[in-house]
């Protein structure tokens, strides 16, 4: 079965160098800005059930950090940069048309 295309948001709601918390069919999200690239990966941390999109962005490295105990997540890939987190989160295919941000759901 192919990913489906959902919107997500509009651009505008998602300011540069910060995450959002997004729900969309159930999919807990976080969306990533940093500069004019967007990320969408799964909102909750695989270390404990706090939500990512609170924690800090890191633009240089394209991560997210946990603001709870300080994992960080690869943007790109899900995978932890960093402990006490061992299991990547899922990634997202996002896209945008200059207004509105769309997500790719399995």
């Amino acid at each position: 079965m192919s990913p489906r295309r959902e919107r997500l948001c509009a651009v505008a709601d998602v300011p540069a160098g910060e995450a959002r918390r997004f729900v969309v069919d159930g999919h807990p999200i976080a969306v990533v800005r940093i500069d004019d690239d967007f990320y969408a990966i799964g909102d909750t941390c695989t270390h404990q059930n706090i939500s990512l999109s609170e924690g800090e962005v890191h633009p240089g490295e394209r991560e997210l950090e946990c603001w709870k105990h300080g994992s960080t997540f690869s943007l790109v890939t899900g995978v932890p940069t960093s402990l006490p987190a061992t299991r990547p989160v899922p990634v997202f295919e996002i896209d945008h048309d200059g207004k509105e941000l769309w997500v790719r759901l399995p």
